[in-house]
């Protein structure tokens, strides 16, 4: 079991998909959390009530981005959202864990953006989350700031804003087991996830 991480604008999503191109079973925390704040659901409800009604849509969805506006200029707002969300996510996503481990996958990847905000505060991240070894997806923090203009059509400001409201790459490079450089071309970064696939595979072979 193999736990990936990222940040904002680090391709973290392109990684879990070139893993599960290649045979790896991906259990996408992200994933998860949209499914649950799905229009109508408990946590969508609880969401509105802590956070205010204007976040729902007139189709009843969740407006991300006015959502992401207050939480990332405000870190209580964050521990609220994060105590709404995370119960219901770590539940579905031990759901998951158990079939994934019944369905035989060579590797197993929990895909988790807050896996190394723990082990920087003290916690061995190996133990919280029971894998065997930690990937981060890496980029410049001026990468992150230019993809994350790019893709949310927001200010530098903002991007800077939201970039800085979680742990730096580095001091998470500092803690991973394996690092995938994602800051260059695209073949790069699918080679490099190939080799690594590789190793994870060949280690469960000889585990």
């Amino acid at each position: 079991m193999i736990g990936l991480s990222g940040g904002i604008g680090s391709g973290k999503s392109t990684v879990a998909e070139f893993f599960a191109g290649l045979g790896a079973r991906v259990i996408d925390a992200d994933a998860i959390v949209h499914e649950l704040q799905a229009p109508g659901s408990p946590m969508l409800h609880e969401i509105a009530e802590a956070f205010g009604h204007d976040l729902i849509r007139d189709d009843r969805s969740l407006d991300r981005e006015e959502l992401g506006a207050v939480v990332f200029r405000d870190e209580e707002a964050r521990r609220r959202l994060g105590d709404i969300v995370h119960p219901g996510v770590r539940t579905e996503m031990a759901r998951r864990l158990a079939e994934a481990l019944e369905s035989g996958a060579p590797v197993i990847i929990l895909d988790i953006p807050l896996l190394f905000e723990g082990a920087a505060a003290g916690a061995d991240t190996h133990s919280v989350f029971g894998v065997d070894a930690t990937v981060l997806a890496w980029v410049p923090r001026e990468v992150q700031i230019e993809r994350t203009v790019a893709r949310d059509a927001c200010s530098r400001d903002e991007a800077e804003r939201r970039v800085a409201s979680q742990l730096p790459l580095d001091d998470k490079r500092a803690l991973a087991d394996h690092v995938i450089d994602n800051s260059g071309p695209i073949s790069d970064t699918r080679a490099a996830v190939a080799q690594l696939f590789e190793v994870l595979a060949q280690v469960d072979k000889l585990s």
